[in-house]
């Protein structure tokens, strides 16, 4: 396997490391007089606030106030993180916590979910990407941070909480019932459909690159044989851990760069790139992506569609192309930074913009998909926008122009046994495309 990579991708950034920079002598000669006279200003506040404040409040409380709203001004990942947040961040990246199985963000003051964990307690319940969380318990949660919201819906493995929620095109809000449990993600699912190999993918934490050339083996044993091809299956997963990305990818490719991570200087460049193997042996391959694909699945994305290796297909994903780098200031606090960029095999970055299928597919199993909105970075106050992008470009929305070939309703295809339309219309490709192939046009490739 692969060295590990200290960086961090996913839309509830967790854990990376990076040693503080001193400044110069020389930077701190070019500073500006306005800037002091404004941190003179920032002081003058301070001592203001804690003198004459109809309530004491503790220094601490300030200043990490005066932090969190410098930070909150940047863009939506930028964060100060103190000790409970990084028990927040090991437990994600651990991939085993108490709670709901959610991945939330925050829209003008209102929680909003991305995505909900397959087989969570919240995904069998009902809960989809889009809803607005208003409530939990009978405490109203305007407002809330992502971190505040996500601490109100853990609790002990057993107990329930009600969460209420607002879905649009429903007159009503929608109470839920929801039995919190140890979420233990298992990142890589798999299963054989006919000819076809299905690898799902719900996260990318430390164990992920091995679990996809396991589950490759796996459909191999299970086939006898190579199937004829695969569904790489990335809906609703929200990223994670760089170095899992680039094992995912490199998996099926035998060369070429991967992804690359931009800073602010022009030398700040960093790329990733395969190593000789791939372990699909050049068998054709569909990604499957949706608004809740993000970060570290839009980087597989958006490399295996660079290199021609995967046909893309769903809906345009979230647009997260930005990294976070955990930097330690304290004992028990770190500064959480946007510190980079990363950028598609083409020179291509994904922020705000996604990835764009190569075949839209809509979710035509789900009743609601067409009048569910979609959160993506795009709709985040101060996201960033992307170095190769007009700022003013309108992205059209999911949904419009459907092909008249997308006509069943849900009530069609759950007659039919159809329950996920995205994934039925893969395979059928597959097998349309194996069907269409020349024998012996796979080709080998023993993985080093």
């Amino acid at each position: 396997m692969k060295k590990a990579i200290a960086r961090i991708l996913p839309p509830l950034a967790v854990v990376g490391a990076l040693s503080a920079v001193p400044m110069t002598s020389a930077t701190l000669a070019a500073q500006d007089v306005d800037t002091y006279r404004e941190l003179e200003n920032f002081l003058s506040v301070f001592q203001r606030v804690r003198d004459n404040y109809v309530e004491e409040v503790d220094d601490k409380s300030l200043i990490k106030g005066a932090i969190d709203g410098m930070l909150a001004s940047l863009d939506p990942h930028s964060s100060y993180v103190t000790a409970s947040d990084f028990d927040n961040m090991r437990l994600t990246t651990d991939g085993n916590y108490g709670g709901l199985g959610l991945t939330i963000s925050q829209r003008d003051g209102a929680i909003v979910v991305i995505a909900a964990y397959e087989d969570g307690p919240a995904d069998k319940q009902g809960i989809k990407p889009g809803d607005y969380i208003t409530h939990v318990g009978d405490e109203l949660i305007f407002g809330a941070s992502t971190d505040e919201a996500a601490q109100m819906m853990r609790g002990e493995p057993g107990s329930e909480v009600k969460i209420t929620i607002v879905r649009p095109g429903r007159d009503k809000p929608i109470d839920f019932t929801v039995e919190r449990a140890i979420i233990e993600l298992k990142p890589v699912k798999y299963e054989v459909l006919g000819d076809i190999g299905v690898i799902n993918i719900n996260s990318f934490s430390a164990a992920t690159g091995d679990g996809v050339e396991e589950a490759i083996r796996e459909i191999d044993k299970k086939l006898g044989r190579k199937p004829i091809g695969y569904v790489l299956d990335l809906r609703s997963n929200p990223g994670g851990l760089l170095d899992q990305a680039v094992e995912v990818t490199d998996a099926f490719l035998e060369k070429g760069e991967i992804v690359s991570e931009r800073g602010r200087r022009k030398n700040d460049i960093q790329r990733f790139f395969a190593t000789r193997g791939d372990l699909a042996e050049g068998r054709p391959v569909i990604v499957l992506i949706d608004s809740g694909s993000a970060s570290a699945s839009e980087i597989v994305a958006g490399a295996l569609q660079d290199h021609r290796r995967a046909v893309v297909m769903g809906e345009r994903s979230f647009g997260k192309g930005s990294v976070q780098t955990v930097i330690q200031t304290g004992p028990e606090s770190a500064l959480r930074l946007t510190t980079a960029r990363y950028y598609t095999p083409s020179g291509k970055s994904v922020q705000a913009g996604g990835i764009e299928p190569d075949i839209s597919v809509p979710q035509l199993s789900d009743p609601d998909f067409f009048e569910r909105p979609r959160l993506r970075e795009a709709d985040l106050r101060r996201h960033l926008v992307a170095q190769d992008k007009v700022e003013d470009e309108v992205l059209e929305d999911d949904g419009q122009d459907v092909d008249p070939r997308f006509s069943m309703t849900a009530e069609e295809l759950e007659k039919q046994g159809i329950e996920d339309f995205q994934l039925h219309y893969a395979v059928k490709t597959l097998e349309r495309v194996a069907a269409l192939r020349p024998q012996g046009a796979a080709r080998g490739g023993a993985r080093r």
